[in-house]
Formats: structure tokens, C-alpha cells, sequence
């Protein structure tokens, strides 16, 4: 019985030994199967492309073309053409890294259950991509071409697929800004600006940008015409609430009459070298609710408190943006809106009460408390580093003066006239080597206990905070006492 025991045990070693043996056999020949490819495994023309679907996770989305790309669903979604080339231009040359043939557990590679199903249309060929697993080892994603093998491809689609319609929109884009000749504003304000780089309206070099004011032409800040420039470029018009904007959706985020319009006049050069001109326009404003609501805090502003701790996020008010006659419309954030929205003459023009470039000035009379003072400059001759400044024949540092003349900016604009009994604060006439303005007049009233009137070259202009004109009166008074 111990010897029959014994060869049962020897049998059952025996057999269990036999299977392993077989077991490692179909593994080796499996592993045998698994071969370095580098070939393309899919070139596809883009352009004979007719459908194109996809399935990931719950997001299903399906295109077809006729003449142009179409949502299956909607017929009126703008589908971006560039967006649907870049889906389809991973397929234009798909290669793999290694080709695994004859595959029976697809389970092993993710292809069981895929994480992505592609569908493509083109012309009487048709293609069902299917992507499983990613190889954390290789870095590249499993695929399956229902050919019966497993390729673990060089370029993974899912980085492409992985997204929502909203991203296959076609949104609309701010061209570059650079050549601008005309800005019409209406809204904030009604007016044009006109860019001329040779106009003799304004004592600084570098105004380029005008327009009109009381039948005048006044000069604006080149910097705050570009910079505005620069915030409508920088927009990122991707958060759409409809792409289908009808008389209802207009009117329900206010832009049937919208807070500000705007059209930049601009010119580009195209491929051929042709200059090429063009306009671009939007239209901005927030709800009917949330504008109605910000006109009655502002008219019922006090005076200001200092302002309580809260959640910002409870802060912002959204608005809305359109451009052109598009049938998109945008949600912009509130710190664009604001930045946006300060369109008018006033947002756009100098603050600086002196705009000239004061090595300029060849000498100033200035009237103070009853006084007249003339001060000239005798400008550097050659071996000399700098203007010497005389008052009364004694030379003086002109430094803390220039300093409070260019220091002097407007706090806000006005066209009102000084009160009859208003006093006269600081007056000056300062005199420029520059053929269209030989001389600028600057005269300061006192306007409050915070303010003071300015009055350039005859004309009310602005209030100056009372602290910058008293700058000025020390620095003069630091020249003609000593």
C-alpha cells in the first residue's frame, strides 16, 4: 500500500509538472506574439473624413460634414473646423510602438470594457477605434483597430478626446489690435477717436490719439488707448451661455441695449504683403437685474466706509459680451467688465495737467500771493551736463519744481468755470521751444478744502487734489525765499 502511495504522489507531482510545462509553453508563445512594431498602423486623409463620433465615460458626441461640420443634434452649433482637423489629424499617421497579435483576453489591456470609442466615417470606409489601458511602464495608450491585435500606439488620442462640446465651439477671437485708425464708442460716452501720428494738436511728442470735445480737439493718452487695446486682445471669449442668441437671450443678459458698443477701424498686412483692412465690434453689458441694482447703489452712495470683510466670490456680478452680430454670447468676468467698460473721453485721456515734455520749457513766469516770478533756462552747452535754471540772475535746482509740475494730475474732469470768488492759488506760463505751442498757461483756484480747479491755457479743465497744488506753491517758494 506505503509503494501505491508512493506512485500516486510521483503521478500527481508528474502531472501538475506536465501542466506548468504547458502553461509556461502558451505563455512564451503569448509573449513570442508581442513584437517591436514602429509601423504605421492608420493613415487617414483628414479631408475624406464625413463623420466622426465618440464615446467616453457619459459624453457622446457625433459630427457629420456637408459642405461644412455639423452637430449631429443641432444644426445651428458652430462646430470649429480647426478643432475637428485636430481630432482627426491623429489618425492622419498613427503609428505604433509594438503590435500584439492575436489577442483572446482583451480584458488584460482594457479593450474589454474601452474607455474611448471612436467612430469614423470616410467615404464607403468606415473605422471603430477603440482605447483601453494606459501604460504607466511605456507611457503610451493601448488601442484596438478590431483587426484582432492590440497596438500600443506612439501618439494617444485620449488627449485629444477627452472633451465636451463645449469645447468643439468655434468661439469667436479678437484679431491683433496693432494698426488701429478709428475707435467708435457709444454707450459710456458717444464719440470717435482718430489716430493721426502727425497731428500738431497736442505739446506731447507722443499723442497719436484724438478726438473732440466742446468742438475742440483734445488729445488722449496714448498709453490708456493702447492699454485698453490690450485688455480687448487679451480676452478669452471661451465661456459661452448660448451660441443661438435670439431676441429673448439679448434682452435677457441687456444686450439688446447694451451699456457700451465699441468698433476698432484697424489695417494687417496679409500673406501676399497687401495691406487689408477691417473692423471689429462688440457689445457689452450685465443683466437687466444686476445693472438696475449697481445704478441704484451708486446713486445712493455716500460717503465712502471702510469696507467690510466678504466672500469675494459673493462679489462678483457676471457680464455679458458679444461680438459683432454673432450669435454667441459670452459671460466675461466683473474685473473684465470693469476694465471694459471705462471707454468714455475721461477714461482715455491725460491725467497730467502738464502733458509737454518739460526739457522743453525755456523759462516760466508765475504769479503767487500778489507775486510775479520769471524763471529761464539757459540750456547746456557743449561739455555741460545739464540746463542751468536762474530766478532773479541766482542760479537754482530745478528739480523739486519740474517734479510738482509733472506731478500735477486730475483727479476727475470738468467744465465748470471758477466761482466768482474764487481765489486764485498759483498761476504759471511756462514757455516751450516747440513751434505749435510756444506757451501753456496754467492757473489753480481753490475749489474746496480737498480740491482745486484747473484752468489750462484759458479753458477749465479739471480738479487737482489740493495737496499736488500746495507741492507746487512749496517748491516755488523753496526758490524765490532762499
Amino acid at each position: 500500500m506505503k509503494r501505491a502511495k508512493k506512485l500516486y504522489i510521483l503521478l500527481g507531482v508528474l502531472v501538475l509538472a506536465c501542466v506548468a510545462t504547458f502553461i509556461l509553453t502558451r505563455m512564451e508563445e503569448q509573449k513570442e506574439q508581442i513584437k517591436t512594431s514602429g509601423e504605421t498602423i492608420l493613415s487617414l486623409d483628414p479631408s475624406s473624413v464625413t463623420g466622426l463620433s465618440w464615446q467616453y465615460d457619459e459624453e457622446s458626441l457625433s459630427f457629420h460634414k456637408d459642405e461644412s461640420w455639423l452637430y449631429d443634434e443641432d444644426d445651428s452649433f458652430p462646430v470649429s473646423e480647426d478643432k475637428i482637423n485636430e481630432l482627426l489629424g491623429v489618425f492622419e499617421n498613427l503609428g505604433a510602438a509594438f503590435t500584439i497579435e492575436d489577442v483572446e483576453d482583451y480584458g488584460q489591456y482594457g479593450l474589454d470594457e474601452p474607455i474611448c470609442t471612436i467612430d469614423i466615417e470616410a467615404g464607403e470606409d468606415s473605422y471603430e477605434i477603440e482605447l483601453g489601458d494606459f501604460s504607466q511602464m511605456d507611457s503610451q495608450r493601448y488601442l484596438s483597430l478590431g483587426d484582432g491585435n492590440v497596438y500600443l500606439v506612439t501618439s494617444d488620442p485620449m488627449e485629444l478626446y477627452e472633451v465636451t462640446l463645449k469645447d468643439m465651439i468655434d468661439n469667436d477671437t479678437v484679431p491683433a489690435l496693432e494698426n488701429v485708425s478709428r475707435i467708435t464708442v457709444e454707450g459710456v460716452d458717444d464719440y470717435t477717436i482718430t489716430y493721426d501720428e502727425d497731428s500738431t494738436e497736442s505739446p506731447c511728442e507722443d499723442d497719436v490719439y484724438f478726438t473732440t470735445l466742446s468742438g475742440s480737439t483734445l488729445p488722449l493718452d496714448t498709453y490708456r488707448v493702447e492699454s485698453y487695446l490690450d485688455v480687448l486682445e487679451s480676452l478669452d471669449l471661451t465661456d459661452y451661455m448660448t451660441y443661438n442668441a435670439d431676441e429673448v437671450f439679448l434682452e435677457s443678459y441687456g444686450l439688446d441695449d447694451p451699456e457700451l458698443s465699441l468698433t476698432v477701424d484697424y489695417s494687417y498686412e496679409d500673406e501676399d504683403g497687401q495691406e487689408v483692412s477691417d473692423s471689429f465690434s462688440f457689445s457689452l453689458s450685465r443683466s437687466p437685474e444686476d445693472r438696475a441694482a449697481a445704478e441704484e447703489a451708486e446713486a445712493e452712495a455716500e460717503e465712502p466706509e471702510e469696507p467690510e470683510e466678504e466672500d469675494e466670490d459673493a462679489q462678483q456680478i457676471p457680464a455679458y459680451l458679444r461680438v459683432g452680430d454673432s450669435q454667441i454670447i459670452y459671460q466675461i468676468s466683473q474685473e473684465k467688465f470693469e476694465a471694459l467698460i471705462e471707454a468714455s473721453r475721461d477714461d482715455l485721456r491725460h491725467t497730467e495737467v502738464f502733458t509737454a515734455d518739460f526739457a522743453q520749457v525755456t523759462g516760466i513766469d508765475i504769479s503767487l500771493e500778489g507775486e510775479d516770478y520769471s524763471m529761464v533756462c539757459e540750456q547746456a552747452q557743449d561739455g555741460e551736463e545739464e540746463a542751468l535754471w536762474l530766478c532773479d540772475e541766482q542760479e537754482f535746482n530745478v528739480t523739486a519744481l519740474q517734479s510738482a509740475i509733472e506731478g500735477l494730475h486730475s483727479s476727475s474732469f470738468t467744465s465748470e468755470d471758477p466761482a466768482s470768488d474764487a481765489k486764485e492759488e498759483i498761476s504759471l506760463s511756462l514757455y516751450l521751444d516747440n513751434q505749435d505751442f510756444p506757451q501753456i498757461d496754467l492757473a489753480f483756484y481753490r475749489y474746496d478744502g480737498n480740491d482745486c480747479l484747473a484752468v489750462v491755457d484759458g479753458v477749465p479743465t479739471s480738479l487737482v487734489s489740493r495737496s499736488d497744488v500746495v507741492e507746487l506753491i512749496e517748491a516755488v517758494n523753496a526758490i524765490v525765499l532762499s
